[in-house]
């Protein structure tokens, strides 16, 4: 009989590698140590790109792995069925809401529009205090740093509140991911006492 994980992270990533090793070898770094750490990954069930890596070397690492994929995606991003937990949804929507129901908190790393989809969603939920999950933004090499520009641009032209660049916690690596993601996990959990 298995034990459920202790926590979960949902991790947003491309489907494909990028243009640079560095984001694969991140992603892979990233899937061991959520692992290593008795953290369950709960991503986008893609076999492709970093979505892939970082769900490879998670179950490589024994670590348990949650994906959830629309169906019209099960060809393109090669639906990874041999998950602990594989779920198939009729829309985007539906999967975006099940990843982010089943995760304690959102880590996004280098990746396209999906990920940019996914991140926008889950911040604006957190701005209009929907919930108070810990997003952590996996900077790669710089990768987000137009990302960053532009959140400090909509700051300053008075389309946000300062609070905003708060809700999102920005690292650099798998490693300074994984330090934020146990400080996150253990004052909420001291919280709670």
């Amino acid at each position: 009989m298995s034990v459920a994980p202790a926590l979960s992270v949902c991790v947003y990533c491309g489907s494909r590698d990028g243009g640079d090793p560095e984001y694969a070898a991140q992603a892979e770094r990233l899937g061991a140590g959520l692992a290593q750490r008795g953290w369950q990954l709960v991503y986008g069930a893609g076999d492709v790109g970093l979505m892939g890596r970082v769900a490879r070397a998670a179950q490589a690492a024994g670590g348990r792995t949650m994906g959830v994929i629309p169906v019209h995606l099960m060809d393109m991003e090669v639906g990874k069925r041999d998950l602990d937990s594989f779920v198939v949804t009729e829309t985007m929507h539906e999967r975006k809401k099940v990843m982010f129901m089943n995760a304690d908190a959102v880590l996004v790393l280098p990746g396209g529009a999906g990920s940019l989809d996914e991140l926008f969603e889950v911040l604006t939920w957190r701005q209009l205090g929907l919930h108070d999950k810990t997003i952590l933004l996996v900077n790669v090499k710089g990768y987000w740093d137009p990302l960053i520009a532009l959140i400090e641009h909509v700051i300053a032209r008075g389309f946000a509140g300062q609070n905003i660049r708060d809700f999102v916690q920005v690292v650099d690596d798998a490693d300074a991911a994984l330090a934020a993601l146990r400080a996150a996990f253990d004052a909420r959990h001291s919280d709670t006492e």
